[in-house]
């Protein structure tokens, strides 16, 4: 008896449908080339001039990361459009901390069977994030792997690639005791903390994604799925001034594990409670589990999603830059002598 001739797409795996998929990302993609573009979406390989003009030592600043459970939240309320820009953001933030804007990103997304119009939906908001930071999508890779992912989720992941003058380089080594410590605030949890908050919602709240709290104005899921912030637009043009002398971009860790990776020997941190408004989503969350404060700032950004090491003289100008791009700020604290911690006071 012949054996049945068996395709790919018995596996699991659907040639079509990622072709349809791409067919759709071509278009996103093309939406956030620029003239140092020099490749299309479905080459091999990305490519991308290299050629800086105005930057005599240019230094390449690269960053990779995710989404993390907040990609539950996607699944739960089938909003599939809003956690790619949240990873464009991230990724900005984490090269804008020393002082490089961004060129060009790519992503990864994977998944069990790949739906397309999902698929495409994650890249729009891969795409809008490029666009907003003014970096090129310059490629990615799309991964069907059946068996290896539940029914309706996927993963994603994302690689930046900027630039910033050598000179310009932002690494904290000049702060110094006395410094001001200030921070541009969160819209919400941003991409950190979600297992914990899935936990204290769902499980110890036993709340559901469409629950409306009142405290919140907002039901669960949209307060879980409130965007990470890129504060690239707010910073930009301070970078060059040499008024900044650190930053450190407030994810997994919260204030108490972020803020020691800027700091030089010999100094530590102080941060005052009160000093800026903590989003009532992180005082919920800590009623909910009578969650220990330590815990919600270690693990939490608890409001202040970018913070800044400055010289007092410098202060008034980075607030008034800030400010005058329409930006929140506040001064959260002060450096002080000590070993690389923070402490609230």
């Amino acid at each position: 008896m012949t054996q049945p001739s068996i395709s790919y797409s018995d596996a699991g795996v659907s040639i079509d449908a990622a072709n349809r998929a791409v067919d759709k990302i071509k278009q996103l993609a093309r939406g956030t080339f620029n003239a140092q573009t020099l490749s299309e979406i479905g080459s091999f390989g990305g490519m991308f001039d290299g050629r800086f003009p105005g930057l005599d030592a240019p230094v390449l600043v690269a960053s990779a990361d995710g989404v993390g459970t907040k990609l539950k939240l996607a699944f739960e309320t089938g909003t599939h459009n809003t956690v790619g820009r949240d990873l464009v953001n991230h990724c900005v933030n984490d090269i804008l901390v020393q002082g490089a804007r961004p060129l060009f990103f790519l992503d990864y997304v994977a998944t069990g069977a790949l739906a397309p119009d999902v698929i495409a939906a994650v890249v729009e908001g891969v795409a809008r994030g490029c666009r907003e930071n003014r970096c090129v999508l310059l490629g990615g890779e799309t991964a069907e792997m059946p068996g290896f992912y539940a029914a309706g989720e996927y993963d994603i992941a994302g690689f930046i690639v900027g630039v910033v003058e050598r000179a310009n380089v932002i690494d904290g080594r000049r702060t110094a005791p006395g410094d001001v410590v200030l921070a541009l605030p969160s819209i919400g949890l941003h991409t950190n903390g979600y297992s914990l908050a899935r936990k204290l919602f769902f499980e110890v709240a036993d709340y559901k994604v469409d629950t409306h709290l009142d405290e919140l104005g907002m039901s669960v899921g949209e307060a879980l799925l409130q965007p990470h912030a890129s504060y690239l637009d707010a910073l930009e043009g301070l970078i060059e001034t040499g008024a900044i002398k650190g930053l450190a971009h407030i994810t997994g860790g919260g204030l108490l594990e972020n803020i020691p990776r800027i700091l030089p020997e010999g100094v530590a941190v102080e941060i005052k409670r009160g000093s800026w408004p903590v989003l009532p989503v992180f005082n919920l969350m800590q009623r909910i589990g009578n969650v220990a404060e330590h815990e919600m700032y270690r693990t939490f950004n608890m409001g202040a999603g970018m913070v800044i090491i400055c010289a007092p003289a410098d202060a008034n100008t980075i607030r008034s830059h800030v400010s005058g791009r329409g930006a929140m700020i506040y001064t959260i604290g002060r450096v002080v002598a000590g070993e690389r911690k923070v402490l609230l006071v």
